[in-house]
């Protein structure tokens, strides 16, 4: 009787020692062991599919006007226009390229930046190509952390001058038809270019109903009469070889040499530089 007692009081004591204490720290699994919690990884933000996007309320934020908080209440009450719209939709999305006002005022989330880049050939004038062929972007990747896009359009197969920058308002000057910004391209044609063609272009060229003139045309000095030097303040490099074209031609090379009183010198091939100061007051100037 008295051992059964003694298991009882054993039992009854809940794994208890002498002193009253549990015999055992925390909880256990029902093999014994101590289970293993692992606490969950905090979810990642998810990126923006593009890297040229940005919400309205941090481009107002990042431009040094007030917090994204503050952003938001301006929105709202139609303080803030984008390409020229009031915008008050709460989390709304941008490009670098738009035209956002604060009060009126042009505002830029960056420090304005100015890539000069001596393009080769075989590269893509644009920010991202989905079948993955080579960009301009691969080459001014190192340049920068701002978020530059280029200046206007040169064909894949063109080479020479190309700007990059974050200033909107300057990339929007420099690619307006009325600005009359101008450029100077160096031309190799398959043959020499005749008396009779030259004095054409020089006249001006009726295509397919419209007139198209350049300011100057020359031959390069000490070279072939293959070789032509082409002045022109509205159009593009495409205009450029459709000039060509219509009379015969194929362009075998074009390369802008000079833009907007940018040039080529102590600039080689695929490099590119920062402008200075003064080549950026010359800009905004013309």
């Amino acid at each position: 009787m008295a051992k059964e007692r003694q298991g009882k009081s054993k039992a009854s004591s809940g794994g208890k020692d002498h002193g009253g204490k549990k015999s055992f720290q925390g909880k256990k699994s029902f093999d014994g062991k101590k289970p293993n919690y692992k606490k969950k990884a905090a979810p990642k933000p998810k990126s923006s599919s593009n890297p040229n996007e940005i919400r309205l309320n941090k481009y107002i934020s990042n431009s040094g006007i007030c917090s994204r908080r503050e952003a938001d209440m301006h929105i709202s009450i139609g303080s803030v226009t984008v390409n020229g719209k009031v915008v008050t939709e709460m989390g709304y999305k941008v490009q670098l390229t738009d035209e956002v006002r604060f009060d009126g005022r042009i505002i830029n989330p960056e420090k304005p930046t100015y890539i000069l880049l001596n393009k080769p050939k075989g590269f893509l004038v644009t920010t991202k190509d989905e079948k993955g062929r080579k960009t301009v972007m691969d080459l001014v990747a190192n340049a920068t952390t701002a978020r530059i896009v280029p200046v206007g359009r040169l064909e894949r197969q063109t080479t020479g001058l190309l700007l990059f920058t974050n200033d909107g308002e300057l990339a929007r000057k420099l690619t307006d038809p009325n600005q009359k910004v101008r450029k100077i391209f160096h031309v190799e044609l398959d043959r020499n270019l005749s008396q009779a063609d030259f004095n054409k272009i020089k006249d001006g060229l009726n295509i397919r109903g419209v007139k198209h003139e350049v300011d100057e045309i020359s031959w390069i000095q000490g070279a072939s009469k293959r070789e032509i030097g082409i002045k022109a303040s509205s159009g593009s490099n495409s205009l450029v070889k459709a000039i060509f074209e219509h009379l015969s031609y194929t362009v075998a090379r074009l390369d802008r040499v000079v833009f907007a009183g940018l040039t080529k010198k102590d600039l080689p091939r695929s490099h590119w530089r920062n402008l200075t100061a003064q080549e950026v007051i010359n800009l905004k100037h013309l």
